[in-house]
């Protein structure tokens, strides 16, 4: 089928928004407006239009040039937030890369912009209003990966996996002092006290089970780089049992807090990364595996205490 051409001469009665004028000459909904307008298909006095609310006046020209077969989708518009990046988005769900100091949810002190906010209004900036659902956390000063159900059903059948322990969660960390063994396993059970601190105590109807396997990536001057995998994922599981064997993560403000904190270290974030996360698509049924480097803050610690050793 031919590109088809529709042109028109503003007169004063139409003089305004373009969209509006671009709508009545090709005969479209809005959506498809954005669309058109999106793929350079509108131009205003030969020039192309890119910004849907720009104005016309009177005498200006506005012509379309588009294939009449082809469906001109809006764009997903560009999105900038520090308090996450996009690593993954599909129809159902959405992989984001935490960035540290942003709650994942609010607590009972009802903080605004946490992250779930966050991530909600980013789903609802181009498409109406829509929610992120939680599936899983991290601590306020920890970064790295989450996923978030685009339904309720969705974050349901991902929450029903961790309950199973069927994703695969990697986290690194760089802790106090030097750890002698290679690898091992922290077996524990948890309670949570007057302060909501966590501490490591006997097994009772008032704990909960903590697993995490460890292993050591490298041993430096006064420092370890740890690689830790959850399976089981309590809040504060990861930090609570490194400072219970002695090697609280560095800049934990509540765990061995004096010994985790280090010259070198000076940034209010805690050492500590979610790094990888697996889990079976409840869409597709797959295995999907993601990914987050390591943030420069850790990277650059380290490659200043390796000089250092050396």
């Amino acid at each position: 089928m031919p590109i088809t051409t529709l042109s028109t001469t503003v007169q004063a009665d139409a003089a305004g928004r373009v969209d509006l004028v671009i709508r009545d000459l090709a005969a479209v909904s809005r959506s498809q407006v954005r669309g058109l307008v999106d793929h350079g298909c509108v131009s205003v006095n030969g020039n192309i239009c890119r910004n849907i609310g720009a104005t016309v006046k009177e005498g200006d020209s506005v012509s379309i040039r588009f294939d009449p077969a082809q469906r001109y989708r809006e764009k997903k518009k560009s999105w900038e937030d520090r308090t996450f990046s996009v690593l993954y988005e599909d129809d159902i769900l959405i992989v984001v890369d935490k960035s540290a100091g942003s709650l994942t949810v609010p607590t009972d002190n009802k903080e605004k912009n946490s992250l779930v906010d966050r991530v909600s209004v980013y789903l609802s900036h181009s498409r109406g209003e829509r929610e992120a659902f939680v599936v899983h956390r991290l601590d306020r000063e920890v970064s790295g990966l989450l996923v978030f159900g685009k339904r309720k059903d969705v974050a349901d059948a991902l929450i029903e996996q961790f309950k199973q322990r069927k994703p695969e969660r990697f986290y690194i960390a760089i802790v106090s002092g030097v750890m002698d063994r290679d690898e091992g396993k922290f077996h524990s059970h948890l309670a949570t006290g007057n302060n909501l601190d966590r501490y490591i105590t006997r097994p009772s109807a008032n704990t909960e089970e903590a697993i995490t396997l460890f292993r050591v990536l490298k041993r430096m001057q006064d420092t370890t780089l740890v690689e830790l995998q959850l399976e089981t994922g309590k809040r504060n599981q990861i930090r609570v049992q490194l400072a219970d064997v002695g090697h609280p993560v560095l800049g934990d403000p509540r765990y061995q807090t004096k010994k985790a904190q280090h010259p070198r270290w000076v940034r209010k974030r805690i050492a500590l990364h979610a790094k990888s996360l697996s889990f079976v698509h409840p869409g597709t049924g797959e295995m999907v595996s993601f990914e987050s480097p390591l943030p420069s803050a850790m990277e650059k610690f380290i490659a200043f205490r390796e000089k250092a050793k050396s």
